[in-house]
């Protein structure tokens, strides 16, 4: 909790202008507000006891003023909260967002998106609830503080009386306070585990009813929803425990100023404006103690959200930029792995063991193993998604981690067997790494990953918008926008991984041409299984154990090779395979 309460701390000392301004409207508030019992005080005892009625329409007119003065600055004090608690929303999820884009692969490896969605949205939400009370809570303060001093002028056993209840009022409060904290944060992580659910089942909506899971999941988010209900249901007995004790207890103050107060009007001690203005100044004060409660339930909240914003801006990311990058040569494409060792973060497994290979600058390659044997780990390194465990990874010579991570990825271009497409028009998805393209490179790229064709016949051509990760496209379709995007990016290492693999293959001809021509005088590693895609490379290089275990090309290795036969005939048979289970898995089901 104490990370939460600085995270707020600093960030409202970066607003403190702002809050100062509300600060000063709040107080002008209070000194509004605190004048009207005054004010009825006078109008009784200097207009209508004496029957004077120029001072009590002199008394009206001013309480009158004072009320035009409260509406005005509880307008402008509650513009300035609401202004300054959404500054912090915004601000703190600019933060959070710009860091997470920060953080390195394996960071977001293990981490589910509906616990960072509910970060960004809920958590921060409730610490915009927080400072919306800033103000408020300083006007309440502010008018505790006052009402105090005024009464304790008027008559300070009156004052005891009315107010004695107030220690038992702090004490019911810092116990409502520590109990409430940690059942709050469990709300917070529960609502996360929650959003997880419900993230994934969308996301997986395809895999959920391809499996007939709608129950299943169902039930996850059932229990994940009880839960919820468990912890929130404690919260609120906490709630009907404290709460009407807080509510109540001010209001004994009442009572006492009545029974004592009337006695010392009827003896002639006390004047009948005061005892009024007595009780009105202790009425003004039942809401800010009744407001106690809430602002502390609020604040433990606050803190509760902020602490788990402040876990993730608090992770430090392991990929960053040398201290003094090195710049690219002005062409280049030679693409050297020098002894790479490579385990992935929180698995002891070696992926990659003593990796030694050199591609020169404008060669294709074609990184061919068996599952799981350090094909897709090898290109990511290029492009320094991870950082090796020991070794080196060199792009035209220069250890990729003295480059700029920006400079660096806009050399090396990728197109991923799992294709992702952004919710926009196809035009905006391939100019993605060059949102000032024109639509002239945008056609270019296109015709090249061979996707123009169908583009040109969808209703809205290349303005066409493809929903949410692209699923209204085929994964051939979406597969050749992803190379196109590629493609536009120009760099001077492309890596395909299992880039054909959405695509059938009776029609894979179709674009293999188009790649044959992209990959022409440009770096290209490819990583794929199926021999016409291999085929395209003009180097095939088996990979096992983590290391090199052949080099050649394609019909050399089929010659010479025993393992790369192995690798080519387990590879087709786990094809085969898939396309029987997909075949399977249609049967029965009746075209719409």
């Amino acid at each position: 909790m104490g990370d939460g309460w600085r995270l707020i701390r600093q960030q409202l000392w970066t607003q403190r202008r702002g809050l100062a301004f509300g600060a000063f409207v709040a107080l002008a508030w209070t000194a509004a507000k605190v004048s009207v019992p005054a004010l009825v005080a006078l109008a009784i005892d200097e207009g209508i006891v004496p029957a004077d009625e120029d001072q009590v329409m002199h008394y009206a007119w001013l309480i009158a003023l004072a009320g035009v003065f409260v509406a005005t600055f509880t307008g402008l004090r509650r513009y300035s909260a609401f202004r300054e608690a959404r500054r912090t929303e915004a601000e703190l999820r600019d933060r959070l967002f710009a860091h997470l884009q920060r953080l390195h692969f394996a960071f977001h490896d293990g981490q589910q998106t509906g616990q960072l969605m509910s970060r960004a949205n809920n958590d921060l939400q409730q610490i915009q609830n927080a400072v919306v009370l800033v103000p408020l809570t300083i006007a309440n303060l502010a008018t505790v503080a006052a009402v105090l001093v005024i009464l304790l002028l008027t008559d300070p056993v009156l004052t005891v009386l009315a107010l004695g209840s107030l220690p038992a009022v702090n004490i019911l409060a810092k116990r409502f306070a520590t109990r409430l904290q940690p059942t709050m944060t469990a709300v917070q992580q529960e609502s996360a585990e929650l959003s997880a659910v419900v993230e994934e089942t969308v996301a997986g909506i395809r895999v959920v009813k391809g499996f007939a899971a709608e129950e299943t999941q169902a039930a996850r988010l059932a229990a994940e929803a009880d839960d919820l209900y468990a912890v929130s249901m404690e919260a609120a007995t906490i709630r009907s425990v404290y709460w009407p004790a807080l509510e109540v207890i001010p209001s004994i103050g009442l009572i006492m100023v009545l029974a004592y107060g009337g006695h010392q009007v009827l003896n002639g001690n006390l004047a009948l404006g005061d005892l009024v203005a007595f009780n009105a100044f202790v009425v003004l004060l039942v809401w800010p103690l009744r407001m106690l409660g809430w602002i502390v339930a609020m604040s433990q909240r606050a803190a509760a959200s902020a602490q788990r914003v402040h876990e993730i801006l608090a992770t430090e990311p392991l990929v960053i930029d040398p201290p003094r990058s090195r710049p690219l040569p002005a062409a280049g494409g030679d693409v050297r792995f020098e002894g790479v060792r490579f385990h992935y973060e929180g698995n002891a497994h070696t992926v990659l063991d003593g990796f030694d290979l050199h591609i020169p600058a404008g060669q294709s390659v074609a990184l061919v193993g068996a599952t799981a044997s350090g094909k897709s780990t090898a290109a990511k390194l290029i492009s320094r998604f991870y950082d090796v465990s020991d070794g080196a990874v060199l792009l035209d010579g220069i250890d990729v981690r003295d480059l700029a991570l920006a400079e660096l990825r806009s050399a090396v271009g990728l197109v991923f067997e799992e294709t992702f497409l952004f919710s926009d028009t196809i035009a905006a998805n391939i100019a993605f790494a060059d949102v000032h393209a024109s639509i002239d490179d945008i056609e270019r790229a296109a015709k090249l990953a061979g996707a123009h064709q169908f583009i040109t016949g969808l209703d809205h051509g290349y303005d066409t918008e493809i929903g949410e990760r692209g699923f209204s496209l085929s994964g051939g379709q979406r597969q050749r926008i992803a190379i196109a995007r590629a493609i536009l990016a120009d760099p001077r290492v492309l890596i395909l991984d299992d880039a054909t693999s959405a695509v059938d293959p009776t029609k894979e001809h179709e674009i293999r041409d188009a790649l044959g021509e992209v990959m022409r005088e440009r770096t290209t590693v490819v990583i794929a299984h199926r021999p016409a895609t291999i085929a395209l490379a003009e180097r095939v290089v088996l990979i096992g154990n983590g290391r090199v275990v052949a080099d050649g090309t394609h019909e050399g290795l089929l010659r010479t090779s025993e393992a790369y036969r192995g690798v080519l005939a387990s590879a087709a048979a786990d094809e085969e395979q898939a396309r029987h289970a997909a075949l399977e898995g249609t049967e029965g089901v009746v075209a719409p």
